[in-house]
């Protein structure tokens, strides 16, 4: 397998930065880092292939050309651009997350893990550490929730994987000011794979994407920066939902030393989560897909559901195609 690190950053090489280019020249990985309009016009990191925004339009991509500028999403060209070069498995992360020696280890789709089936929310980070913690993402109602029992042990296949992270995880603007941080998770635990009606939100800090699950990479753009990719982890969860898979989480393998933040600026970006996320995911566990239906007939049911609730503009249609029109020129779809 060839592994691809992608990265976006509008910031000149950094510790954590030069880190990941190290590990990535050690371990023979791509390390692709999309920049975007603030991007340093300088940039350059031996063991990193910069992707000017200029690039990105020349790529030969359309979400080059369609792909908003200011955003988040530009990660989208750094995806493509990595499965180009041949990657058949794309971690991603963020420019503030310090690798551990373990990031570096090879990674399986096959996985050794105890599944959690239940209907509903889970807050999988409570399976990594007693103390009251909830991701990104999660319905306020439901952080204080019980966490089901997982299963036993067994090894599943697993293409998503969520890898938590020390110091300062992804956890919302409520939590930031109300509650102390750093926060470590505790060591040695299972990795859980959720699945049929387990619903945990994911993020992009610390995730694995194996080759068959890279449609769902994609990043939408019409919606706040807070949520891209909280909604991006409940269409994925719906669609390997259908074809009876779930999402891996484990224990951190990276840890955070957290960019500047304005947190009444985030927690204004992620008030379309607090108030849209539970609904959404109740429309989403409502659709009628099959396991043998594409990927991409999945998704553009999945979208055109976010869509008809305005929960995403309606110009994303335009951005999604764009995906897959790049996908099927790489052969993904």
């Amino acid at each position: 397998m060839q592994t691809a690190l992608v990265v976006t950053s509008i910031n000149p090489p950094n510790a954590a930065l030069r880190e990941l280019a190290s590990g990535c020249i050690m371990h023979e990985w791509d390390f692709v880092l999309a920049g975007d309009s603030k991007s340093p016009a300088s940039f350059h990191l031996d063991g990193c292939r910069f992707l000017s925004l200029e690039t990105q339009r020349l790529s030969g991509f359309s979400s080059g050309v369609t792909c908003p500028e200011g955003s988040y999403t530009r990660k989208n060209i750094g995806y493509l651009e990595a499965m180009r070069a041949g990657a058949t498995v794309i971690v991603e992360t963020n420019d503030d997350n310090h690798p551990r020696p373990e990031f570096w280890q090879h990674r399986k789709a096959e996985m050794e893990c105890r599944p959690v089936e239940t209907d509903g929310w889970v807050n999988a980070y409570r399976y990594f550490s007693e103390s009251f913690i909830y991701p990104r993402g999660l319905p306020l109602p439901n952080a204080r929730d019980e966490v089901p029992e997982a299963g036993l042990s067994g090894i599943h296949m697993c293409p998503v994987q969520q890898g938590l992270a020390d110091t300062d995880p992804d956890v919302d603007a409520v939590y930031r000011m109300l509650f102390p941080l750093p926060f470590h998770f505790e060591a040695a635990h299972d990795p859980v794979l959720l699945r049929n009606g387990s619903w945990c939100p994911f993020n992009s800090q610390n995730t694995t994407f194996f080759q068959g699950a890279f449609p769902l990479l994609y990043l939408p753009a019409r919606c706040s920066f807070r949520m891209t990719d909280i909604w991006r982890s409940f269409v994925a969860q719906r669609v390997l939902q259908a074809k009876k898979q779930g999402v891996l989480f484990h224990g951190p393998t990276v840890w955070q030393e957290r960019n500047d933040h304005d947190l009444h600026r985030d927690f204004t970006d992620e008030l379309p989560g607090y108030v849209n996320n539970a609904r959404m995911r109740e429309e989403l566990a409502a659709l009628p897909l099959k396991a043998d239906d594409s990927i991409r007939n999945m998704m553009e049911s999945c979208y055109q559901t976010l869509i008809r609730h305005e929960w995403v503009g309606s110009d994303e249609e335009v951005l999604l195609q764009s995906w897959f029109d790049d996908l099927r020129s790489l052969g993904q779809i």
